[in-house]
């Protein structure tokens, strides 16, 4: 990721939504360092954030609906929530939630694209997003994990005015003004048929295998083993215990 604050447009912030918060607590505490902070605020639903230090680096919620997964959720930053709901909507996606202010802190919205894949949207007020990206336990890259790219390439350009790069030829990479924050991975068949569109968060760690061996140790599973991709980093895809994928890259190997 080239980006090293949240801008209009580019990956603001990530939240986990998890059936057993005190697990997830130890889980990413192990695996990231993280220092997580409980809301003691009753209307805050236990929200709880996590610190490296001093910087908020991601959240980790409540399930707020029966039969929610457990899962990541990407938000991307935008000035006018509002606004930018009703350009998903013209581009063929659908609005989940909201928009609806968060205390004093922002406006957000959870909505999806065409093909299903849910992110949310965030216009800061108080709190911008992130307050540290592309270090070891922060936030380095972003994926939308797919089955047709032509409308993604379609649908993110137009709600956000993204570029797109695709130096490989094959996997077209995400971008504001041209500064690279994710990509896109189109599915095939090593993915399950029953496999749905999602955007998948990735952290950077300094050692990727060292970190899959943690993760494998606080009671993860490896969806994909540390792997060295061609002209790119060293990742791995993890599934925490609650049930939550995420990937992990060698920090500095970002896009």
């Amino acid at each position: 990721m080239k980006l090293t604050a949240p801008v209009p447009g580019g990956p603001c912030w990530v939240e986990l939504s998890t059936p057993d918060i005190p697990a997830a607590k130890s889980f990413y505490a192990a695996l990231f360092g993280w220092r997580p902070e409980t809301d003691p605020r009753e209307e805050a639903g236990g929200y709880t954030m996590a610190h490296l230090a001093d910087a908020r680096v991601a959240a980790l919620s409540p399930l707020y609906q029966p039969g929610q997964p457990p899962a990541w959720t990407i938000a991307f930053a935008t000035e006018d929530t509002d606004s930018t709901v009703e350009k998903v909507r013209s581009a063929g996606g659908s609005l989940l939630v909201g928009p609806m202010d968060v205390f004093d802190q922002g406006r957000f919205a959870v909505v999806a694209d065409p093909s299903g894949a849910v992110f949310s949207l965030w216009q800061g007020r108080a709190f911008a997003g992130a307050e540290l990206l592309n270090a070891p336990g922060a936030l380095g890259w972003v994926e939308l994990v797919t089955r047709q790219a032509d409308p993604a390439l379609a649908f993110y350009p137009a709600v956000f005015g993204w570029t797109v790069n695709a130096p490989s030829g094959r996997y077209p990479q995400w971008g504001v003004a041209g500064e690279d924050f994710g990509g896109l991975l189109v599915m095939d068949d090593r993915f399950p048929p029953e496999a749905q569109s999602s955007w998948l968060p990735y952290f950077a760690v300094p050692d990727v295998d060292a970190a899959a061996a943690t993760a494998q140790g606080a009671g993860g599973e490896l969806l994909m083993p540390p792997t060295d991709v061609p002209g790119g980093p060293r990742i791995a895809v993890v599934r925490d215990p609650q049930g939550a994928a995420f990937g992990i890259h060698r920090a500095g190997d970002e896009g």
